[in-house]
């Protein structure tokens, strides 16, 4: 069977920008050139890959099986194009990066502008999302996790120092309602809770008590998806929260929120920057890891 790159590119493209237009501003094309090329593809394979109303665009289970094969072969052939066009090339092109919301170092400017004063050619794309899915279905080039969240099929090297997950609250709250003096106790606390959708369960809060792990399924009385509310309503004294202590620090020495239960709280592996295992890297791609490598925290 012959393949139609064209025809590819274009479902792939349509795939990750979920529309058209998107894809065809991706592609710089017209939106009719990519919907004859997706036709013809499906035309060639004699079975529909795409779903169109009038609001959206989705990909019936022959597309999601279709691209779920085809994103991760294109991603390799990209780089292996990129690889073979000049080992000593300087690095060029955009930068594809999905960033966890609470990787605090990583996020806060200095990296970022340090690498593009080395690197003029690259042009850095970031989306800081806390949603978990496929980098090379979705088209980045890497991500930054937590190291747990990271799959086993990707290389990973550290982001960051260690990091802490702890529970605070603000002078204002504790005042009015007292400190915690075990895990447990927050059972009878306002907490304010995280969830990275509407349909999943609150995070639950993770301790250690004498070398043994376990967890607490609270139920919020505030739940969301951004840190940022989380912070500003334990701020204000609407409860306690829970979260990474880089994301807290500022506050903590300041005074304005208390840092509770830190018996409870061990240090665990930090941020991990990810991408696959190609035995290749693009040149880019190169370039920042040994940019990360030299300039994250050790501590």
């Amino acid at each position: 069977m012959s393949i139609d790159l064209n025809g590819v590119t274009a479902f792939l493209a349509i795939a990750d920008a979920q529309g058209f237009r998107r894809a065809a501003d991706r592609l710089g094309v017209t939106r009719s050139a990519v919907s004859q090329a997706l036709r013809k593809l499906e035309d060639h394979l004699g079975v529909a890959l795409v779903q169109r109303t009038t609001r959206s665009v989705s990909l019936t289970e022959a597309g999601e099986q279709l691209h779920a094969r085809l994103a991760p072969a294109m991603a390799d052939m990209g780089a292996a194009l990129s690889a073979a066009g000049d080992r000593h090339a300087a690095p060029s092109g955009r930068l594809r990066l999905a960033v966890s919301s609470i990787a605090e170092w990583f996020l806060a400017g200095p990296l970022f502008a340090s690498f593009i004063e080395a690197h003029p050619g690259v042009q850095l794309d970031i989306t800081v999302t806390d949603e978990e899915f496929d980098i090379v279905a979705r088209g980045y080039d890497a991500g930054v996790r937590l190291g747990e969240v990271v799959e086993m099929d990707m290389v990973a090297i550290p982001a960051s120092g260690d990091q802490r997950q702890m529970v605070v609250g603000s002078p204002a709250y504790l005042k009015r309602h007292g400190a915690p003096g075990h895990p447990r106790d927050l059972m009878a606390h306002r907490c304010i809770g995280w969830r990275p959708a509407p349909e999943v369960a609150p995070y639950r809060w993770e301790f250690e008590e004498e070398g043994r792990p376990f967890v607490l399924a609270l139920d919020p009385q505030v739940t969301t998806n951004d840190m940022g509310v989380m912070l500003r309503t334990a701020l204000a004294g609407g409860g306690l929260t829970f979260g990474v202590e880089e994301t807290f620090r500022p506050y903590l020495e300041r005074g304005e929120l208390v840092a509770l239960l830190e018996d409870y709280c061990p240090p665990f592996p930090g941020f991990f920057l990810y991408f696959p295992d190609r035995r290749n890297l693009a040149p880019k791609l190169r370039a920042f890891v040994d940019h990360v490598k030299a300039c994250r925290p050790r501590g």
